[in-house]
């Protein structure tokens, strides 16, 4: 259902609050540059810092501003179910194409609490397509692939964000469900031309935020069998997604945003300012790329 080059969108702040115009202008670019789907209130979405009206409205300016154009695939997750089942029905009745759920973070649960985590999410909300998002390195808790392959079995859970960076495990991902139809996405940009190597359907990225076109043209060149120029892209886009994961993101993508002039250098703490260092490093990388 869902493919291609998706980005994990950052939200703009301005004096502490939700930079409406900044966030609007920012879908409208990414789909101009050819973005296949916006996902917010993610990780790079600054989700945890949120609070509830926030993501609503974040959701909610999303869709308004994709206008259908593209998919809005709101980020739902949360580490309590009864949360994550609120969060959801929300998203739906705002009228998003879909939810991307975190794996629950903290409490890490066992293989068979991810799995009746996720069946009360899908049962809650029937018929509306649900995203699995795995990335270890956040929620302390792995979803193995034979757990993925028993939630593929439920109609409304389409797919998983796959980030644990492992392409052993994305491997046995796509052979345990890849041939059902089942979305398998990166989630980790340094996995992307990897995983579509392997039979992966797109990616959720953060380098996108930056650069858009870029990564577009790369799934665009792999799905229509250029291999030499999906190639070429990847490693162009290396520095990039390096520059990306400097420290914690999304400090450095929405302060390389910041350096692009879209949005105002402006985080939610414990999330601060990039160290001088890191700054500059940031900012040699973005110049090299031609994109400040």
């Amino acid at each position: 259902m869902f493919e291609g080059s998706m980005v994990a969108l950052v939200t703009p702040f301005k004096k502490g609050k939700l930079d409406e115009k900044a966030f609007v202008n920012l879908v409208k670019w990414q789909i101009a540059e050819g973005t296949d789907a916006i996902i917010p209130c993610g990780t790079t979405g600054e989700s945890a810092t949120l609070d509830y009206e926030e993501h609503y409205r974040v959701i909610e300016l999303a869709v308004k501003a994709a206008k259908g154009r593209v998919p809005v695939i709101a980020g739902t997750g949360a580490n309590s179910t009864a949360e994550a089942i609120e969060i959801t029905k929300k998203a739906m009745r705002l009228k998003a194409d879909g939810a991307l759920l975190v794996s629950p973070y903290y409490n890490k649960p066992t293989q068979a609490g991810i799995y009746l985590h996720y069946k009360a999410v899908a049962d809650s909300v029937k018929g509306f397509p649900i995203i699995l998002y795995n990335v270890p390195g956040r929620t302390s808790s792995n979803i193995l692939p034979e757990t993925v392959a028993r939630l593929a079995e439920i109609k409304n859970i389409i797919g998983v964000k796959e980030a644990t960076g492992d392409m052993k495990q994305a491997s046995e991902l796509i052979r345990l469900c890849g041939k059902s139809g089942f979305t398998i996405l990166s989630g980790d940009d340094f996995t992307n031309f990897p995983l579509y190597a392997l039979g992966g359907n797109g990616c959720i990225s953060v380098s996108a935020n930056v650069a858009p076109g870029l990564q577009s043209r790369m799934w665009r060149a792999w799905k229509a069998g250029d291999v030499q120029e999906a190639r070429r892209l990847h490693y162009q886009l290396e520095p990039i997604n390096k520059a990306m994961f400097i420290e914690t993101n999304p400090i450095p993508v929405k302060t390389a945003l910041a350096m692009m002039g879209k949005i105002r250098e402006e985080f939610r703490l414990p999330l601060c300012a990039m160290s001088d260092e890191n700054r500059k490093k940031l900012a040699k990388v973005m110049a090299s790329n031609k994109l400040i």
